[in-house]
């Protein structure tokens, strides 16, 4: 898939938004990525999962998971084209865990997916219970990797467009010394402003 296919489908879907976005990270931006838009077409959201399922055909994945709320449906569909089960995690009391009797078997070869990342927190946190379970973290794949190629999860790491996207510290912020409205467009509540 092309990177202008990529990028005309998240300007089609209404992924890339412009303004003042407080992130799940906690950190400050002038565009937001609702990746969740693409999964309201599944026109998009076959497309785009394939062309990461692709990059990952090789691996012998076994499973595919990824944190709720934003890699529920992702997980879903590029374990389908995977040929994989799928399953989430969520987080209870703050704490990112597996619940509603999901189990990771020892040894199993487990690709973790997220819509965007930023900093890679909720990755970070779905690789370490995946670890825990005994299975082994063969891959990362996103469909929006926001560091440009930056962020390394120690592991295979393929996305289906990277781009670098500025984000800044709330106390080092340009676009709040603009008196612009701060919106928090995510899914998680965020302890810090």
């Amino acid at each position: 898939m092309t990177k202008e296919r990529v990028l005309e489908i998240l300007k089609e879907a209404g992924v890339l938004q412009e303004g003042h976005f407080l992130l799940t990270s906690g950190r400050h931006s002038d565009r937001y990525l609702q990746c969740a838009k693409i999964f309201q077409n599944t026109r998009y959201s076959e497309e785009l999962c394939a062309a990461l399922a692709e990059q990952f055909k090789d691996d012998n994945i076994q499973l595919v998971i990824g944190p709720a709320m934003g890699a529920v449906q992702m997980a879903y569909e590029v374990s389908r084209h995977l040929g994989v089960e799928n399953f989430f995690t969520e987080r209870v009391d703050g704490k990112m865990t597996l619940r509603r009797g999901f189990h990771i078997e020892p040894g199993t070869r487990v690709l973790c997916v997220e819509d965007v990342v930023t900093t890679g927190g909720s990755v970070k946190e779905v690789m370490e219970i995946v670890k825990e379970a005994g299975g082994v973290v063969a891959g990362v794949g996103l469909i929006v990797d926001r560091t440009g190629g930056k962020i390394d999860f120690g592991t295979k790491l393929a996305s289906v467009i990277s781009m670098e996207v500025a984000s800044y510290e709330p106390e080092n912020c340009p676009i709040c010394k603009t008196g612009a409205p701060l919106v928090k467009p995510g899914s998680r509540n965020i302890k810090k402003a």
